[in-house]
């Protein structure tokens, strides 16, 4: 077993201000702040974030005509993710850009599914949002298995390897990842949902902390922290984009997670 605790720099403010425009254009949102990105006046009633490097609000393109595309089918996750709330894409956590504002503020559910490494004052915002009663649920991937249409070394291609070292750490959580396990998607058990993975990474409690419990040979980790919840998941191959999502389950699948999370207590 090794514990994965690699770092990288932040991406910065500038890229990530270009990357917010770029989407908002694309997306052809009537407005858009640096907080985040609304999804019309149908939106149910609570924010629910997105914050993730995977292609799921976004489809991957090499170009900009590949991004505008209008035929580029949805992802699964979208339609799910809509039905717990007013879906909003963040680009940063907590105060942040020319404006300020934060974008967490007004989030009722935060989803981050294999997040870029984020800085410090991102892991500050996030634990202080957590504790005020934020409920996150969180895919952390070790060695993520799907694929991507950027090179490795493309800014746009989402981590390989997650970079969460110091949050998990302050919240009294280790992520190792046994590199001598097979490759190839099987199911898990964890507590009572059938999670798919692969090649998924096992998450470990630091002795004395009550905080968490683990499940699923230490592939999921619930945990209370001051009045909000963290559904922690070691693996990302559920938001894989291949095969019917009404077939495989996973839409299921993550609706159950969302569920689990909202009556945590």
């Amino acid at each position: 077993m090794a514990a994965i605790q690699l770092e990288k720099p932040a991406i910065s403010p500038l890229v990530t201000l270009a990357r917010t425009v770029l989407l908002c254009a694309a997306l052809a949102l009537g407005a858009c702040a640096k907080a985040g990105v609304g999804d019309g006046p149908q939106a149910a009633a609570k924010p629910l974030g997105l914050f993730t490097s995977l292609p799921i609000y976004w489809s991957e393109s090499a170009d900009l005509h590949g991004l505008l595309r209008s035929d580029a089918p949805p992802h699964w996750a979208l339609a799910a993710l809509r039905r717990h709330g007013d879906l909003r894409l963040l680009d940063s956590l907590g105060a942040s850009g020319l404006d300020g504002q934060d974008g967490l503020a007004n989030i009722a559910t935060l989803v981050m599914a294999q997040p870029r490494a984020l800085s410090g004052a991102e892991n500050v915002a996030l634990d202080a949002w957590v504790r005020g009663g934020g409920r996150l649920l969180l895919f952390a991937d070790p060695m993520l298995t799907g694929e991507s249409a950027y090179p490795i070394g493309d800014k746009r291609r989402p981590p390989d390897v997650v970079l969460l070292s110091p949050i998990l750490t302050h919240w009294k959580l280790r992520l190792e990842f046994d590199e001598d396990q097979p490759a190839g998607e099987h199911v898990v058990d964890a507590g009572g949902i059938a999670l798919p993975v692969n090649l998924p990474g096992r998450l470990l409690v630091a002795p004395g902390s009550r905080h968490c419990t683990v499940q699923g040979d230490g592939v999921l980790a619930l945990c209370r922290l001051g009045k909000g919840w963290v559904l922690l998941i070691a693996d990302a191959a559920l938001l894989e984009q291949h095969g019917d999502p009404l077939r495989d389950g996973r839409s299921a699948v993550l609706e159950r997670l969302l569920d689990r999370l909202a009556v945590a207590q």
